[in-house]
């Protein structure tokens, strides 16, 4: 069986020849009343089973009209590379008409779901439903489409943040945030989104499972499963429960076709709703560091820790001089629960710390040998690098165009890097620059050039900015240390 990322897989339902054009299908239904709804918590519903006949037949209609005008279709425009001819990397073929066969552009369009977020015109989707596009527009509950610009795009949770280019003083309907955490299995919910393009469509379930693991590549997984059909153009829209509140974005299907087999992912709505109010506000997408590496808790370390069953993150190391080392953290602890919220691996953690607004205190159960105590822990971001930190080659050298920033506890654990790692990070390189063509690569970390050892962004740009015969480069990438001699 294989995991399949919804949006993309309607990346080829479309494709045109650039000056092509590409025509929305005409959307019927009555306009509905637009009105600004505030993002907040939804306050917890008490939980009762159906007593008669007539709760059986109970409505879910509506909750769809209170929630469904504020899901949206998005379409999303890519310029994308297509070799013209079957025989385009055949050498024979090419060395006898070369030219004929090189690539030419092509406009692909990818269909996608999104939820507004904020009566301004502020619209929340997942990231890979727009990545890559040169152009998005969406279109309204009641037909109407609207370009929008691109104003986040975080790949650490899959989510983007889109707002509506010109909204001509217009308000738009902002569904409600639900507190994510609240839910538990079995809870009713509903689908909304745009399933193969066919229209806005509600598939109706419960909650399957929470706190799922390994569904994406994502920083913070930690994912609302269901079994409300979810479908290829389902990516970005919305996960309602009863009182018609966005409890999570719908992102990923586990499927072995493509379609829905009851199994699909959400981003929960606490993650989400941090994401979109830096969409809102315009301000930048803080999280918190907590400075260790973490693992899993087994079976053989729960019991030689005199544990009942296996849960929790245990740390292994600490980062020196980072918020966990100043508040007494050391390896071997181990994080039970945040703020009351069991955690039951690192990935829990992650998101139940990542989830805490920056300068709060919260409350970490630790398990310490055989002792357990609660620890207040401040929740701090990671420092920002100092301006001497961060170097960009502006020189006649084989290194022009590209930027560095030196290495620190902080972004080493984010790369994957041991917490004393030496050299400097590529973080940019500026397309066509003498940089990119020598085969640099962002996050490649260099670690001596000519037999000098790098050791700060200062004395990198010192060397790279000069022009000499030969360079001798020392660097690793994807974890393997490599040597390579260039001219100068």
């Amino acid at each position: 069986m294989s995991l399949r990322v919804l949006a993309f897989s309607l990346l080829a339902l479309v494709a045109l020849a650039i000056g092509g054009t590409f025509a929305l299908a005409p959307w019927d239904g009555a306009r509905p009343a637009v009105a600004q709804i505030e993002m907040a918590p939804a306050p917890d519903a008490e939980r009762v089973a159906p007593q008669s006949d007539a709760q059986v037949q109970l409505s879910f209609a509506p909750i769809v009209q209170a929630a469904a005008p504020s899901v949206v279709n998005v379409y999303a425009t890519r310029i994308e590379q297509q070799a013209a001819s079957q025989f385009a990397n055949d050498p024979f073929f090419s060395r006898f008409f070369g030219q004929q066969f090189q690539s030419r552009p092509r406009e692909s369009q990818s269909l996608g779901s999104g939820v507004i977020v904020d009566a301004s015109g502020v619209i929340l989707t997942n990231r890979h439903v727009i990545e890559g596009a040169t152009d998005v527009r969406i279109a309204l509950h009641d037909g109407r489409e609207m370009a929008v610009d691109v104003v986040i795009e975080d790949e650490q949770t899959d989510l983007a943040v889109l707002r509506v280019r010109e909204p001509e003083d217009a308000t738009f309907p902002a569904i409600t945030f639900a507190n994510s955490d609240a839910l538990l299995v079995g809870d009713l919910v509903l689908a909304i989104g745009n399933p193969f393009g066919v229209g806005q469509t509600v598939t109706s379930g419960i909650v399957s499972g929470l706190a799922r693991t390994g569904v994406e590549s994502t920083d913070y997984e930690f994912f609302i499963q269901t079994d409300a059909a979810i479908n290829p153009g389902n990516s970005g829209g919305a996960l309602v429960d009863m009182s018609g509140h966005l409890v999570g974005i719908n992102t990923a299907i586990y499927s072995q076709n493509g379609g829905s087999v009851g199994i699909g992912f959400a981003i929960p709505a606490n993650m989400a709703e941090l994401v979109a109010e830096a969409g809102v506000t315009g301000g930048a997408i803080v999280r918190p560091w907590f400075g260790a590496k973490m693992q899993a808790v087994t079976s053989d370390i729960a019991q030689s820790l005199g544990m009942l069953a296996p849960h929790g993150a245990m740390i292994t190391e600490v980062a020196p001089g980072g918020p966990a080392e100043r508040a007494g953290f050391q390896s071997g602890d181990v994080i039970l629960s945040v703020d009351g919220q069991r955690v039951d691996d690192p990935s829990a953690f992650n998101f139940r710390l990542a989830t805490r607004p920056v300068g709060e205190t919260a409350e970490l159960e630790r398990l310490r040998g055989s002792e357990t105590d609660t620890v207040a822990f401040t929740v701090e971001a990671a420092p920002q690098p100092a301006d001497s930190a961060i170097a960009t080659i502006n020189a006649d050298s084989r290194f022009d165009g590209l930027t560095v920033r030196q290495l620190d506890p902080a972004l080493s654990e984010a790369k994957g890097l041991p917490y004393d790692a030496k050299g400097v990070i590529v973080t940019a390189i500026e397309p066509g620059s003498a940089a990119e063509a020598m085969g640099l690569q962002l996050d490649d970390v260099i670690l001596a050039l000519n037999d000098q050892d790098i050791g700060d962004a200062a004395s990198f740009s010192q060397l790279a900015s000069q022009r000499v015969r030969t360079w001798q480069i020392i660097l690793q990438r994807d974890g393997r240390v490599s040597r390579a001699i260039v001219s100068g």
